[in-house]
Formats: structure tokens, sequence, C-alpha cells
């Protein structure tokens, strides 16, 4: 179960880079800035989003990323590195990780590719009853 005092400090830790808000999910959190996740919440730790351009500076820091195992024994490495301690502590040190997070998510859905627009089925005519005689 999650500690929500920790998940409430994490919001607010975030809070100056946007509308942030957190959202249950896969037994966590996530917490998402302008409906951008820029991190999630496993284990009361907190793993901001990171990308190519951003990931030397989280791995300088001694971060380590979020991974799972499978059913299947496959170990799985994700886009989110643990929070310098340093920052959990500190609003000030903590907004520079921060938009390094929001620069990935922005990043990442740039890259995604967007679905065409679905056309909506022409409406049918309605079905005639047949009348007894």
């Amino acid at each position: 179960m999650q500690d929500t005092g920790f998940v409430d400090h994490c919001i607010e830790l975030l809070a100056p880079l946007g509308h942030a808000r957190s959202k249950r999910m896969f037994g966590g959190h996530g917490i998402w800035i302008d409906e951008l996740c820029v991190a999630i919440i496993v284990s009361d730790t907190l793993y901001l989003k990171t990308d190519d351009t951003h990931r030397g500076a989280f791995e300088a820091a001694g971060c380590r990323p979020f991974t799972y195992s499978t059913r299947q024994g496959e170990v799985h490495v994700t886009s989110y590195f643990s929070t310098p301690d340093e920052a959990m502590e500190s609003p000030a040190e903590m907004a520079a990780w921060g938009r390094r997070a929001l620069a990935a998510a922005i990043a990442a859905r740039a890259k995604k590719p967007r679905r065409p627009a679905v056309k909506p089925k022409p409406a049918s005519a309605p079905r005639r009853r047949k009348v007894a005689p």
C-alpha cells in the first residue's frame, strides 16, 4: 500500500512545473503535469521520466531505472529513473529534475504517432414495421 503522505509530498515537489495530480495505477501512482505523465511512484520511490537526452544526468547522479519482471521471468527496464535523494528534500533541486522529466514526456508525446480520426458511421434509415392488414 502506498503512503499517501509520500504521494502528496511528491506532488507538492513537482507542482511548480504545472497542474500536478496523481492517479493510482499498477499498484503504485502516476504523476501527471498538465496531462503528461512525468513520474511514477512504486514502493515509496519516486521515478521520473527520462529519455536519451537526460538519461546521462540521472546516471551520473547515481539514479537507477525502474525495472519489473514478467511472469516469464523477463526483466524490463523502463524510461523512469529514481530521483536523487537531495531532490526529495528540496523544491529548488527537484525543479531541475522535474523539468528534465517534463521535457522527456513532451518529447515522447511528440514521437507518438497520432491516431487517425474515426469517421462516424452514417446513420441508418429507421426500420419500418410491417403492419398487419
